[in-house]
């Protein structure tokens, strides 16, 4: 979403970088193009002025100027004042309160509430929790059948509402409901509309002193820009939000509003969707965004990807397995597997610092296809190949093209790949396996 801010950026951060002493004339020049930069990004016109004169009265203080790296400096300033403008650390949800908590989904149509009550279910069940989902928009009869199928999908109770019922009383006797379930937390999934509105509100309002929900989250439309602001603005006057959960912010869109969004309306983002999947849904750290946005990577992220998607008993026997030189290629197709499941290759390349500022991958097309024919190729082999690939010779090659609905070349690329790694990790091995994070390989 930020990748043309991120350029941008980057092209005015060499530019302060080849001075060898910074002047306040070149950090002017330099400021004047961040200024345009945000601008085109969407970003609102009173945060653009706000972090500017921020980032201008630190960059011609002593910081910068007695610093034997000027430009790096200012690098910094931009990085800690745009972490500054959205939020400094991630906001929890807020759980106080009466048991079952209740969390409220409020946002007009089209913003992703009910997909994003799913999302939501699935990140608290992994944390331990026992959501029960509520479909309480009456005027829509596909969100109330969209959020049954989900709870069906993800084994997660659903409170069975229908269009002829009140969605106050919906919400009220869906506790009592939750409580027999033994759930800990309702997620409301209210009505919306096409455009804010008396009546909407009003209903609102009702649900919230009818269930005195512990969070209320408004869930905005990245894409929307500024508009999702305003509507931040007006949802806040009426029913006083707990935070925010952007969706669609793996879109091509320009991204102001995770950067307006917070200063705007004194309201923290909390979440953001990265992604269609259920399992795409992350908590809104705005320090990593901004490092994102500066092109310097989330590792962060990725280490906490890994480390819910990586069983601890297997990366123990894994990494056994790789010191006796016994990595097979089901393990190799295994830990295709777990980088599947860590979301699309592409975005967690992105989160390499300095990915994205080599023109070599700049363009990458990363064929996300390829995991399922490796797949396919290895499931077609029988165990003593998946054992002894050497053994694997034209016949076979044949038989598991066929088998795979692959080509031989196919075939060829793997066993290629595969023996390259192999040298990989024989060399790893006489270093001491200091290059190996545990449970996940470097591919």
């Amino acid at each position: 979403m930020f990748d043309n801010l991120t350029d941008k950026l980057d092209l005015v951060f060499k530019k302060l970088k080849g001075h060898g002493k910074l002047t306040e004339k070149n950090i002017e020049e330099g400021l004047k193009e961040v200024r345009i930069a945000l601008l085109e990004a969407d970003v609102h016109y009173k945060v653009v002025k706000k972090l500017i004169a921020d980032i201008k009265e630190r960059a011609l203080g002593q910081e910068v100027m007695a610093s034997l790296t000027p430009g790096q400096q200012v690098v910094k300033i931009v990085n800690d004042e745009l972490t500054e403008i959205m939020g400094t650390r991630h906001e929890e949800l807020n759980l106080a309160g009466s048991k079952p908590a209740s969390i409220m989904l409020v946002g007009l149509q089209g913003s992703g509430k009910t997909t994003t009550a799913g999302k939501l279910a699935v990140f608290l069940r992994k944390k331990g929790k026992k959501p029960y989902l509520v479909p309480a928009d009456v005027y829509r009869p596909a969100a109330i059948d969209q959020l049954k199928k989900l709870g069906e999908q993800l084994s997660i109770p659903v409170y069975s509402s229908t269009v002829e019922m009140d969605p106050v009383q919906i919400c009220s006797k869906a506790r009592i409901a939750a409580q027999q379930e033994g759930c800990d937390i309702l997620l409301l999934d209210t009505a919306g509309r096409l455009h804010i509105d008396e009546n909407l509100m009003a209903e609102l309002c009702n649900i919230k002193d009818a269930v005195k929900p512990s969070d209320i989250l408004l869930i905005a439309d990245a894409m929307t820009g500024q508009d999702a602001v305003n509507i931040a603005k007006s949802f806040d006057n009426t029913l006083n939000l707990g935070g925010i959960i952007l969706t669609k912010m793996d879109g091509d869109a320009r991204g102001g509003a995770a950067i307006s969004i917070k200063s705007i309306t004194n309201k923290p983002i909390k979440f953001i969707g990265v992604g269609e999947k259920l399992s795409e849904l992350e908590p809104f750290h705005p320090d990593r965004m901004s490092s994102k946005i500066l092109g310097m990577g989330d590792v962060l992220t990725i280490i906490e990807k890994a480390q819910s998607m990586v069983d601890e008993k297997k990366a123990v026997e894994l990494e056994k397995k790789i010191r006796k030189s016994e990595f097979t290629l089901d393990d190799f197709r295994d830990q295709m597997v777990q980088i599947r499941k860590m979301g699309s290759l592409k975005d967690l390349l992105g989160m390499i610092p300095g990915f994205s500022k080599n023109k070599q991958f700049k363009n990458l097309e990363v064929d996300e296809k390829e995991f399922i024919r490796i797949e396919a190729i290895i499931n077609s082999m029988t165990p003593q190949e998946k054992r002894q690939h050497t053994i694997i010779n034209g016949n076979r090659r044949k038989r598991i093209a066929k088998g795979s609905g692959t080509s031989i070349q196919d075939i060829n690329k793997l066993l290629k790949n595969y023996t390259q790694i192999m040298k990989m990790l024989k060399k790893m091995n006489k270093g001491g396996m200091r290059g190996l994070s545990r449970g996940m390989l470097p591919f």
